[in-house]
């Protein structure tokens, strides 16, 4: 079965990527996983301390928070469709987090904020990705 790899972020841009996506999916008989990539940042070294905390437990917290919001997503942007999509939740860099996973996929789509030519200049997700992926990538735009 072919797999369709989707950047889920939340923004207007990704969730019309997921919508598309899984109607490709639909076209082909794929699958598709709605990956969402969170990165855990550390305090600045001139914080306030903090009180003390379970970091595992803090880490665990993150996480189920992550998986709950690409549920979320994809329960509102999906619903009801006879497409298999499975929400997935990591910690890593979103580039690193979508190279990865699209490694054995078919296709990889993500949403295209459309900052403008500084995000190109700076290097965006959706750049990135077109540049180091394994498969083919569509840079989703919208429908207009």
């Amino acid at each position: 079965m072919q797999k369709i790899v989707v950047g889920v972020d939340g923004s207007k841009q990704s969730r019309e990527a997921l919508h598309w996506a899984v109607e490709e999916a639909g076209a082909r008989g794929a699958a598709v996983v709605a990956l969402h990539a969170y990165v855990v940042e550390p305090p600045a070294p001139d914080a306030s301390p903090a009180p003390p905390f379970d970091l595992p437990a803090l880490v665990t917290e993150l996480h189920e928070g992550a998986v709950t919001f690409v549920m979320e997503v994809v329960e509102q942007v999906v619903g009801d469709t006879p497409v298999d999509v499975a929400p997935m939740a990591v910690e890593a860099d979103p580039v690193k987090a979508l190279l990865d996973a699209s490694r054995d996929a078919d296709l990889l789509v993500v949403g295209s904020h459309g900052v403008g030519v500084s995000s190109l200049l700076l290097g965006s997700v959706s750049l990135e990705c077109a540049q180091h992926a394994s498969c083919p990538v569509v840079i989703y735009r919208g429908s207009a």
